[in-house]
């Protein structure tokens, strides 16, 4: 009696430090289950809070996107073993700025402003996915894969000035750093040439539950990127004493290859399934 009662103990013991390890106190599952999605974000904005809980500089955390700035990363859940990721960014923005100048029309008061204009705009443009593949029963795992990421950028400047050149006014003031109110030629609008890269990589790492579908990972990845960027253009104007001139050039093109490791110094995430 005394044997059975101690087998069952210990098969009920067994069973419920299975169900704890696997499920929350509520009955929650640990671990995702197929058709689950997942998004990440950056975990070491909150290791940094919580370190620095210790020498009292709790600054509060931010949260960012992880793996490349602004890139929304997550996870379609297949099986217990196959995850699918997807990381996507479209980025449209633009920027206007404006610098106090002299007012060259107005000699009565030196203290009259005009004001110049800096306005400036670009896109950012990626897209990625790849294969997870996961090994492991419990709340520690190992996870290995491949993936593919695309972008595109490109960006343009435009400089607006309140005084123009003239037979009156050869040199024209301006308030833009690094613009010339000597009478030399002076910048009117810069456009990148567009970019392109390519990335695809291997990654392996290792990924942990702390809580129901809750989960930190950290990961290193290897091999090959392609960025290739086309010509881009630059405007100045200038005035010859009669007429003022604009001159559009180049600004050549450029292109790199490399095979290397990334994540060098470890990619951590936090994770959230649904």
């Amino acid at each position: 009696m005394k044997k059975s009662l101690l087998v069952i103990a210990l098969a009920s013991a067994t069973t419920f430090a299975s169900a704890q390890d696997m499920n929350s106190k509520r009955g929650t599952p640990i671990l995702p289950e197929p058709g689950d999605y997942s998004i990440g974000i950056d975990a070491v904005p909150f290791l940094e809070y919580f370190g620095n809980l210790m020498n009292g500089s709790n600054s509060a955390p931010s949260f960012d996107f992880k793996t490349s700035p602004f890139v929304i990363s997550g996870l379609y859940v297949k099986d217990a073993n196959t995850a699918y990721r997807g990381k996507l960014r479209l980025g449209f923005g633009s920027n206007t700025v404006n610098y106090a100048t002299e007012n060259d029309a107005t000699t009565a008061d030196p203290n009259d402003q005009s004001f110049d204009e800096v306005k400036s705009g670009g896109k950012s443009i990626f897209i990625g996915g790849g294969l997870q593949k996961t090994r492991g029963k419990h709340r520690l795992h190992g996870i290995y894969g491949g993936e593919a990421l695309i972008g595109l950028q490109s960006s343009k400047t435009e400089h607006s000035f309140a005084n123009a050149f003239s037979a009156t006014n050869p040199a024209p003031s301006t308030g833009i750093p690094g613009q010339p109110s000597n009478g030399d030629p002076r910048t009117t609008e810069v456009k990148s040439g567009g970019e392109f890269s390519f990335t695809l990589r291997a990654f392996v790492g290792v990924e942990y539950f702390f809580a129901p579908k809750m989960s930190v990972s950290g990961e290193f990845g290897w091999g090959l990127g392609l960025v290739s960027q086309a010509e881009g253009e630059q405007t100045t104007e200038s005035f010859d004493g009669t007429t003022v001139k604009s001159v559009t050039t180049k600004t050549g093109k450029s292109s790199s290859f490399g095979i290397d490791t990334d994540n060098s110094g470890g990619s951590i995430n936090l994770n959230f399934y649904f």
